[in-house]
């Protein structure tokens, strides 16, 4: 395994606390296809911290005019057409 780096996985409680998030807004956010990519082990939900942190970056703005490069979308059912498998679309 030389040169390999092992990512530090989360589940779900704790990836909520990393974003600030409660657990149940993270879950809706999964269900919703909203949040951050997840991975499943048998029947468990981890989170990697680099996916979690590159998810909360889709909003970072630099003023309330920034209108940035992604979004980061509520915990709700929103319209299918403006998600792509990478996650939310800018429109």
């Amino acid at each position: 395994m030389s040169g390999e780096t092992t990512q530090r996985l989360l589940r779900t409680p704790d990836a909520a606390l990393l974003l600030g998030l409660s657990a149940r807004t993270l879950e809706k956010h999964r269900c919703y296809g909203t949040g951050p990519v997840y991975r499943k082990l048998g029947g468990r939900i981890v989170y990697a911290v680099d996916d979690l942190v590159s998810w909360a970056d889709q909003g970072v703005r630099r003023s309330t005019s920034d209108t940035g490069t992604g979004t980061v979308h509520p915990a709700k059912r929103i319209d299918p057409s403006i998600l792509d498998r990478k996650g939310p679309v800018r429109r």
